[in-house]
């Protein structure tokens, strides 16, 4: 009765989705500010994440003993009254009943009236706290730092505000048929006993909250969350598998970048090099049409396979050709591939 009572509050007080409702009355004195809940994420079905509280405060896993300096402001919020009616349908009645703790059928309506009256706020001083911080180092060897630390799924969070009652307050659920004049009628007027529960509970119980996530350094460091895009966890130590496979991955990449760049550069003076034979007049560079100059012969005549061309085949790319100059000897071989346009021309021109 008291977790769908803060529930309600927390729903129509918004807050921007920061406000959590506290889930048990016998936790309630557990989120005070500067209180460490654990943010634990739940299943994939379920998109909201549980926070379980703990006798902790932030004091207690840090190093040294010097005492918190961050102040607590309080303000009154509201004066809230709540008052509805919920029907029983299916498994989510059954799930409301075992919430409220009475006995109903399954077509029957409960009137649910919650009393806060006067609710005040009380928050820490969020520019205290960060300068503080900068100067405090986490325990690692706290057992609740040790337990956090080995789930992944689990974060650290600190209260940073809570919502309190300031009197002493009731909760009282009525269950009933609905009925067409009034609100609902008891469905045994003579035995209503079991249909009607009511609870007190004192003053300054804390019936919402909102956190801070913890985000944790190696070296014992640690940052408030202060954002929603921010995340908190721990910053994890790179394993020497890890360290081995990602110096691994660069030297690859430095490999492959060398190949890619020397590549590049051989293509570029292939281009620059036909370029310059293209640019120029034909009768300043066709030296197979002049007298005594070397002739372009097909290789296959003479029983010589096709070929790269040793001017432009011998990159990535192998470009072959059955043309050649016997007048010409690379590497013991009495003859040289080359195309006959234009490769042919700008050898001979080099060569001379």
């Amino acid at each position: 009765m008291f977790a769908a009572a803060t529930k309600s509050f927390v729903k129509q007080v918004g807050d921007g989705g920061r406000l959590v409702p506290v889930p048990s009355l016998s936790e309630a004195d557990k989120y005070q500010p500067l209180s460490l809940v654990v943010k634990k994420k739940r299943c994939f079905l379920f998109p909201r994440y549980k926070f379980t509280s703990t006798p902790f405060t932030l004091k207690d896993i840090l190093l040294g003993d010097r005492e918190i300096s961050a102040g607590i402001s309080s303000y009154q919020l509201l004066n809230y009254e709540d008052e509805s009616d919920v029907s029983f349908y299916g498994r989510r009645g059954n799930h409301i009943v075992n919430d409220v703790g009475i006995n109903v059928t399954g077509s029957d309506s409960v009137a649910v009236k919650a009393s806060f009256g006067v609710v005040t706020k009380h928050e820490v001083e969020v520019s205290t706290l960060l300068k503080e911080i900068t100067t405090r180092k986490i325990n690692f060897d706290h057992s609740l730092i040790r337990q956090t630390r080995s789930s992944r799924k689990a974060v650290l969070c600190v209260v940073m505000e809570s919502i309190r009652t300031t009197r002493q307050c009731s909760l009282s659920v009525h269950a009933g048929i609905r009925g067409e004049a009034m609100r609902f009628h008891f469905t045994d007027e003579q035995n209503p006993k079991g249909r009607d529960k009511a609870i007190v509970f004192p003053a300054h119980t804390t019936i919402a909250f909102s956190v801070f996530e913890l985000f944790i350094y190696l070296d014992g460091a640690f940052d408030l969350c202060v954002t929603s895009v921010s995340k908190g966890g721990f910053e994890r130590e790179e394993t020497p598998t890890f360290a081995l496979l990602y110096r691994l991955r660069n030297i690859l990449f430095e490999r492959n970048r060398r190949v890619m760049d020397a590549i590049s550069r051989s293509q570029l003076y292939l281009d620059d090099l036909f370029s310059d034979y293209y640019d120029k007049p034909l009768s300043m560079t066709d030296i197979s049409l002049k007298e005594g100059t070397h002739i372009r012969v097909n290789l296959l005549n003479h029983n010589i396979p096709k070929g790269p061309c040793i001017l432009c085949g011998m990159g990535n790319f192998k470009r072959e050709t059955v043309y050649g100059c016997f007048q010409c000897s690379v590497d013991g071989h009495k003859y040289v591939r080359l195309h006959a346009v234009p490769c042919f021309d700008v050898w001979h021109k080099r060569m001379k």
